[in-house]
């Protein structure tokens, strides 16, 4: 049966349609050898819809459009058609009833109405279509209209045309309806470390002005810096356990809420005293400390194999771009509001991010509703997913060499890390002689340079990977940069004579680090995706551990020794690391 189609639809669709429609018309089409014309006006959503049929003068022919330049003499009212009453007039040309969105009653819907599958394009021929009005301009063509498929689209702007096709019907949504459900975890992911950061380098620009006040010495600077790394070490397994058994959401949601509120009552307990202070600096790193284990437990299960370094990255990057934002605001904060309003502003953001976070996330693709099911097959691979891990295998995994190289490796690269972390502002102000502002606004740029190669070296990383390149070999090249570019750039602070060398040292060396997370960072998926948030607690455990001593530990060497002696053992550490890293790790998966 003759049915075609082109359609112009603004704000709602329309389909022509021929035959059973007009019986009368039918036969006088098969008498004349041409194919009827009848137009038929549809509600933008559907279930209305009005009749309208040519009777009378000539029929149009088969190829053409409604809004021919030929008249219609005697034009049959809608009503006597279909029943209903039409409220917006009619064309000027052919004297055709048009609809409006106000007819919404589903009982004039015929069946065969919907099916038709449809995509758009820009309308050019809509001259002769008053706004919110539907015309049709179509080509006859064989089509059996008891098995056609139609539905109206909506256009977002302007006029749309639509082109009937055969097949299941294609429903076209705003751009941020069909963004991949698994980089909205992905972003969340990357705006909870970006908090987390931010809260967490306060401190270290916050600790000039309160040591000051408070008459605190290198050494307890030093202790009131590591007692972050106290709380921060005693939920990393336990952080990991819990997201592997119950998911990473809850566990995600419950560690920025608690870190958040940590940091906003830290000026209240540092007025106290110094072991409230010391305490509440601990309760912040609890919180802190489940972060990254529940995000791996989360991307291990949205994120797949071929995207997994470019994701970590971004995430990552947000923990670099979170140290930008605490280093380039806190000096502005606290020359005009006093060093308390950097933990008041920061710590009140928290609540904003869970607002999101209940709403969006949700611990897997199985469990969130929006999610499409050609996404799940993506997100799967062909492989069929797991249930919640119920007993660790502890013994399992500690039996694994590439584990033991994960820490290890963890605990090398955070040592080096974590003191430029901690201490470089302090090294900007009694090294290079940069006052509060310049030693605020010289550490962003390290931590800019690893958020731009973080992302860059998780390009590579999934470039390689896709093009044949072994895992393994990705991950040791990745991390043997990641390891030996910060020795390098280290040693030769020793032997520069400008400030601005000094910093371009410093940004090159955090740059070089930021491959990391293509490399250590994301091979606790690779050897175990089910029990990735646990391998992630264990190896942190060890970066927790560099973190305490190491920060410690240069507030011991700086009252006896020098800014050298700190970056020597730094520099050893990496090389230890790299060789660890190169001999014993692998990115095959060792434990199911």
């Amino acid at each position: 049966m003759p049915i075609g189609g082109l359609i112009s639809n603004r704000n709602f669709g329309s389909v022509i349609g021929s035959g059973k429609l007009c019986q009368r018309e039918h036969a006088i089409s098969h008498q004349r050898g041409e194919h009827p014309g009848v137009s038929i006006a549809i509600p933008r959503h559907g279930p209305g819809n009005m009749f309208y049929k040519h009777l009378g003068g000539k029929i149009p022919k088969p190829i053409g459009t409604l809004h021919d330049d030929r008249k219609h003499p005697h034009p049959v009212p809608l009503q006597t058609i279909c029943g209903i009453k039409p409220r917006q007039g009619i064309c000027r040309r052919c004297q055709s009833y048009l609809s409006s969105d106000s007819v919404q009653s589903s009982q004039f819907q015929p069946r065969w109405l919907s099916t038709f599958s449809v995509k758009t394009r820009q309308c050019q021929n809509s001259e002769h279509v008053k706004p919110n009005r539907t015309c049709a301009h179509y080509k006859a063509e064989d089509y059996d209209i008891t098995e056609a498929k139609v539905d109206s689209l909506a256009s977002a702007e302007g006029s749309t045309e639509t082109v009937l096709v055969e097949g299941n019907v294609q429903e076209v949504s705003p751009w941020w309806e069909e963004f991949p459900k698994r980089w909205v975890i992905v972003l969340l992911c990357f705006s909870a470390f970006l908090l987390c950061n931010m809260d967490r380098v306060n401190m270290s620009i916050a600790i000039l002005p309160m040591s000051k006040e408070f008459n605190w010495n290198s050494a307890t600077v030093g202790l009131i810096q590591s007692s972050f790394f106290w709380g921060y070490l005693l939920t990393q397994i336990v952080g990991g356990i819990w997201a592997d058994k119950i998911g990473g959401k809850l566990v995600l949601g419950f560690g920025v809420i608690w870190w958040s509120v940590a940091t906003v009552l830290t000026p209240i307990a540092a007025k106290i005293g110094l072991p409230f202070l010391l305490v509440m600096r601990a309760f912040m790193g609890i919180g802190e400390g489940v972060a990254m284990p529940a995000m791996n437990n989360l991307l291990s299960k949205w994120i797949p194999v071929s995207e997994r370094s470019r994701a970590l990255a971004l995430v990552y990057s947000g923990m670099y771009l979170g140290s930008v934002a605490g280093l380039a605001f806190s000096p502005a904060l606290i020359q005009n509001f006093g060093w308390p309003s950097v933990f008041y502003s920061f710590g009140s953001l928290g609540s904003i991010w869970f607002a999101l976070w209940l709403r969006k996330a949700y611990s897997s693709p199985k469990e969130d509703p929006e999610v499409s099911k050609e996404e799940i097959r993506l997100i799967l691979g062909g492989s069929i997913p797991k249930e919640p891990v119920s007993v660790i295998p502890w013994k399992l995994i500690l039996s694994k060499a590439p584990v033991w190289a994960l820490i290890i490796s963890h605990f090398c690269h955070n040592w080096g890390t974590f003191i430029l972390l901690t201490w470089m502002p302090t090294y900007y102000n009694q090294v290079l002689k940069f006052n509060l502002t310049e030693s605020g606004l010289f550490c962003v740029l390290p931590w800019l340079t690893m958020a731009v190669f973080a992302n860059i070296g998780g390009w590579i990383a999934d470039t390689l990977v896709s093009r044949g390149l072994s895992i393994t070999a990705v991950r040791k090249i990745m991390q043997s940069i990641g390891f030996l570019g910060p020795a390098f750039f280290l040693t030769q602070l020793s032997h520069v004579k400008t400030p601005a060398l000094a910093v371009l040292c410093m940004a090159c060396s955090q740059g070089c680090d930021a491959f990391s997370q293509s490399g250590l960072y994301s091979n606790h998926q690779d050897i175990g995706p089910r029990y990735s948030g646990v391998l992630l607690g264990l190896s942190n455990t060890a970066g927790v551990l560099a973190g305490v001593f190491g920060t410690a530990a240069t507030g011991y060497i700086l009252q006896r020794g020098s800014w050298d002696d700190v970056f020597k053992v730094a520099v050893g550490l990496y090389i230890i690391g790299t060789i660890v890293w190169n001999l014993f790790s692998t990115g095959e998966k060792i434990l199911e």
